[in-house]
């Protein structure tokens, strides 16, 4: 591929993200991503066939966005109420910049589950390090013995629940006020890890 053609993609990559963010996967049109990148749609064809592998793209450049500090959080010898904590900030800072994340994923998980499972498992998304690193955890009396699976749901469904329910967060909880509850996720981070650390303290 030539610095061109490398250029023109990531011109694609990036107005494709803004694309999602405004309008989401079902609303998203090609025509309106090929606009909003400077191209015409048979160029945008040229390089994405359709916009589910488009989106498998976009998808795929969040993953990497966040990977490198995820990875290098959970393989850490950090002990672990700082590593949850760390991993929670990353967590919902990578939420936050892609709020279309947590619907691919959900949408995902309904149309074709074993895609999104190779996704993560491509990008070197393991848990079963920090399971057995939680299960020592319990061993020295550091925190309580619950199935760390437990713990894994209940951190990203705290995280991603309030991204993922925006629309319908934002006018019950806050008038609709955009800025209110963008305050309300930044706020999130730390109420996430006070609640996930109090519950497994010993």
């Amino acid at each position: 591929m030539t610095d061109q053609e490398k250029n023109t993609e990531q011109k694609i990559l990036e107005a494709a993200s803004r694309v999602f963010l405004r309008k989401g996967m079902a609303g998203a049109r090609m025509q309106e991503i090929a606009d909003e990148a400077g191209i015409n749609k048979s160029l945008l064809h040229y390089y994405y066939r359709n916009k589910d592998k488009l989106f498998i793209s976009v998808f795929r450049l969040a993953i990497q966005d966040f990977l490198p500090g995820i990875l290098h959080i959970l393989n850490s010898g950090i002990p672990i109420f700082q590593k949850l904590e760390r991993f929670i900030h990353e967590y919902m800072r990578v939420l936050i910049d892609n709020p279309f994340v947590p619907m691919f994923i959900l949408h995902e998980l309904q149309r074709d589950p074993d895609r999104l499972f190779q996704v993560f498992k491509d990008a070197g998304i393991e848990p079963s390090r920090f399971i057995k690193e939680f299960e020592a955890s319990v061993k020295k009396g550091e925190v309580r013995n619950i199935d760390p699976r437990h713990l894994i749901v209940n951190v990203l469904s705290l995280c991603i629940f309030p991204i993922a329910a925006r629309p319908m967060m934002q006018r019950v909880l806050f008038d609709n006020d955009a800025r209110a509850y963008e305050a309300f996720l930044k706020e999130r981070e730390a109420v996430v890890s006070e609640f996930v650390i109090n519950a497994i303290q010993p």
